[in-house]
């Protein structure tokens, strides 16, 4: 089982259960899915960028990524409903709680000057947003292999009823969160 989810049941759950006072263990906060997003704008052009981002992904995440589509025409970048426009990862599980681990004990600290991530990209309803300017961060990825340095978003969603509790359980999972 992944070092983060035992963590998770041992002592994250039993303090929040503590701090926010809940009725039913069923109350506690968890974390649901991680959602991992690449997009590439180039890959109008030139469709073969995209298999090189979902090599990139699925390395890093340990799961086949898929192409995500245009749902609008944007006549202003060029782009028609159904073109190919990027790719993306959901992560549930055991694979979830590896890749938390590894982004915030191997990856985010490889950042250079990294002093914490903010503590205010909570949407209002629990979940929370990050953005990573480069895939090199991630150990998986080899420098010389890589044909562009791509940013990437990733969102972590839990069952948190509000950004306070949220934000308590990420710190207590091990988020590092600037001070």
């Amino acid at each position: 089982m992944a070092r983060l989810k035992v963590k998770y049941t041992e002592e994250v759950a039993p303090a929040l259960f503590k701090k926010f006072g809940y009725k039913s263990t069923m109350q506690i906060p968890k974390i649901d899915k991680v959602v991992v997003n690449v997009g590439c704008g180039e890959a109008r052009e030139n469709p073969k960028v995209l298999d090189a981002v979902v090599k990139d992904l699925s390395a890093i995440t340990g799961q086949k990524a898929i192409i995500t589509i245009a749902k609008k025409s944007v006549a202003n970048f060029k782009l028609r409903e159904g073109m190919p426009v990027g790719a993306k990862v959901t992560l549930r599980g055991d694979k979830m709680w590896e890749f938390l681990d590894r982004l915030f004990n191997v990856a985010l600290p490889r950042v250079r000057d990294f002093r914490g991530i903010s503590a205010n990209a909570f949407d209002g309803r629990g979940n929370y947003a990050l953005g990573v300017k480069e895939q090199l961060i991630f150990p998986e990825i080899e420098y010389d292999k890589i044909d562009k340095i791509r940013g990437m978003d990733i969102v972590i969603c839990t069952t948190a009823q509000s950004d306070e509790e949220a934000r308590e359980l990420l710190t207590l999972v091990g988020a590092p969160f600037e001070r």
